[in-house]
C-alpha cells in the first residue's frame, strides 16, 4: 500500500485531493488549519473511505523544522513516503508599493519554500526504493501574471523551476517530479481574494468573479477541485511514468491565449 502526503489538505484543493487518495487505497498524511474537532472530523471521514490509514500532522509550513518532523512521522508511521503532493498555499492581494513585506515573507515560506523543504526529505526514501511521485500544486500564475499578486506569482514562478530541476536530477531513479497549474478554482483561498480585489480595483465584487477571475477563462467556468484531484491520481500512477519536469494546466484555456 502506497503512501500519500498532502500539505494544505484539510480544505479546497488538498481536501479534494486526499479524498481521492484515501478513496484510492492510499495511506494518507493530512496537513493544514483548522479546530482539533474539525481536523479529526476530516480525518475519520477520509479514513472511513478506503483500505488505508489517515493521520493529521500540525506542521506550521513557515517553519522548517516543523516540516521536517511532518515527513519524519510520516517516513516512520507508514514506512516511507511514496507520493507527495505540494499543496499548502496562501494569498495576498495588494499593490508593490503597499505589499507588507512580512505578507512577502509568509507566502514565499509556505507557497515555494516549503515544498523545497518537503521534497528534500522525500527524495533519499523515494530513490531507496527506485519509486516516488512529486507533484507541487502550481497554478496559472507560475506561467503567467497579474496585477497585485507579486508575491504569490514569484512563488508559483519558482515552483516551476523547482519541478524542473528536481526531475532533471531523479530522472533515473524512478521519480516523476511534475507541476498542476489551475485557473480559478472556487475553494475558500480564492472567495477571501474576491473582496480584496475588488477593493484593489474599485469594483464590485460580482465584477471581480466575471470580469477578473472568469474573463481569463474561455470556458466562463470555475475549474473544480474534483478536476485537480483526478489530474493528480493519474500523475501518481503507473500511467504517468514517463510524464516528468513538466506542468499539465486545468485552466480552462486561459494560458492558450
Amino acid at each position: 500500500m502506497k503512501t500519500a502526503v498532502v500539505t494544505g489538505s484539510t480544505s479546497g484543493i488538498g481536501l479534494a485531493i486526499a479524498t481521492a487518495f484515501a478513496k484510492s487505497g492510499t495511506n494518507v498524511l493530512i496537513n493544514g488549519l483548522g479546530s482539533l474537532t474539525e481536523v479529526e472530523a476530516i480525518r475519520e471521514r477520509l479514513e472511513g473511505l478506503g483500505d488505508g490509514k489517515v493521520i493529521f500532522h500540525p506542521a506550521d509550513m513557515t517553519k522548517p523544522p516543523e516540516i521536517a518532523d511532518l515527513m519524519a512521522v510520516a517516513a516512520s508511521e507508514f514506512g516511507g513516503v511514496d507520493i507527495l503532493v505540494n499543496n499548502a498555499g496562501i494569498q495576498h492581494v495588494e499593490k508593490i508599493e503597499d505589499f507588507p513585506v512580512e505578507k512577502w515573507d509568509q507566502i514565499i515560506a509556505i507557497n515555494l519554500s516549503s515544498s523545497f523543504h518537503t521534497i528534500r526529505a522525500a527524495i533519499p526514501g523515494m530513490k531507496a526504493k527506485g519509486w516516488g511521485r512529486v507533484i507541487n500544486i502550481a497554478s496559472a500564475h507560475g506561467l503567467i501574471a497579474s496585477p497585485f499578486k507579486a508575491a504569490y506569482v514569484a512563488a508559483k514562478h519558482g515552483i516551476m523551476g523547482l519541478t524542473k530541476s528536481v526531475a532533471l536530477e531523479v530522472a533515473e531513479n524512478g521519480i516523476t517530479v511534475n507541476a498542476i497549474c489551475p485557473g480559478y478554482v472556487l475553494t475558500p483561498l480564492v472567495e477571501k481574494q474576491i473582496p480584496d480585489t475588488a477593493r484593489a480595483r474599485g469594483i464590485s465584487e460580482a465584477q471581480v468573479k466575471s470580469d477578473v477571475m472568469l474573463k481569463f477563462q474561455p470556458t466562463k467556468e470555475f475549474v473544480s477541485v474534483e478536476e485537480v484531484a483526478s489530474t493528480t491520481l493519474f500523475l501518481a500512477s503507473d500511467a504517468a511514468r514517463s510524464i516528468t519536469g513538466t506542468h499539465i494546466s486545468i485552466d480552462g484555456g486561459w494560458t492558450a491565449q
